[in-house]
């Protein structure tokens, strides 16, 4: 069994990582979801997945541990998908 991450910067790390997974395995479906803005209702499934993973591995004293997923879910698939054309630019 994986350890549990108490540091608030390893487990920002592993919040990009399990985000970065989920955008790598669904391309398609991040690049609807910026053009049509609705990347959050398109993608609920593979992001509570991931955060149910998330908090399986980060501690639950750790202070706003989902504020941390989300942050990486805004810099892995938002920031990131900049190039595809929306109307949210």
């Amino acid at each position: 069994m994986a350890r549990i991450v108490e540091n608030p910067d390893l487990a920002f790390r592993l919040a990009r990582a399990i985000v970065s997974d989920i955008a790598l395995y669904n391309p398609s479906k991040v690049q609807e979801g910026i053009k049509n803005d609705n990347i959050f209702e398109l993608m609920a499934e593979e992001l509570e997945e991931g955060l149910e993973h998330f908090r399986e591995r980060v501690s639950g004293d750790l202070p706003n541990r989902d504020h941390l997923f989300e942050r990486a879910i805004v810099d892995v698939m938002i920031l990131q998908a900049g190039k595809i054309e929306s109307s949210i630019w």
